[in-house]
């Protein structure tokens, strides 16, 4: 049980410095679809962390299968920001780690235009593959218009990507983790 912690926990590390020193100046830019989400998470600079946590959380299978899925994942440099004392408690906590990543996936694929579209009657509420809510709202910060995830327990993160596609779904960018 040890050793499989170990690699796990070497490769994340990995993935966040390896996103710090070879970061995007932009946001990732909407993508064609290869393969399903996991798959397209995976092949992507940008949320390479977010897929080895949820293969450590056993979730993949699922997320590979038929879906639809939207999955407001956190970048690489979300997990480079938050506490390494935090992540450590998750990956030791496999049924943890589970619940924790479910937060960020939603049943159904909704792509930028969707969400813009909903927005337009006000916040809007969405269902995880766990059944608790997500709620995207609108925000200013600095002047600018930014779309904020909120989890029941009322952690927010920014949209800061759009649209990484996968046959079974879509991938949106977090700026932050919904935890604290």
């Amino acid at each position: 049980m040890k050793k499989p912690f170990v690699i796990v926990t070497a490769l994340l590390a990995f993935c966040l410095s390896a996103n710090t020193l070879f970061a995007q100046t932009a946001p990732a830019a909407a993508s064609a679809a290869t393969g399903d989400v996991v798959t397209a998470m995976t092949g992507s600079d940008t949320y390479n962390a977010f897929s080895v946590a949820v293969r450590a959380a056993g979730i993949n299978t699922q997320l590979e299968g038929a879906g639809p899925f939207t999955i407001f994942a956190p970048t690489n440099d979300a997990y480079a920001k938050a506490s390494s004392g935090h992540l450590d408690s998750l990956f030791k906590d496999p049924a943890g780690l589970a619940t924790h990543m479910k937060t960020y996936i939603v049943n159904g694929k909704f792509t930028k235009a969707d969400i813009l579209a909903g927005l337009q009657k006000g916040p809007i509420k969405y269902t995880t593959i766990d059944n608790h809510t997500l709620t995207l709202s609108p925000v200013t910060v600095n002047g600018h218009t930014r779309l904020q995830v909120a989890d029941e327990a009322g952690n927010k993160a920014q949209v800061g990507a759009f649209d990484l596609m996968g046959s079974n779904g879509v991938v949106h960018g977090l700026t932050g983790i919904l935890t604290k």
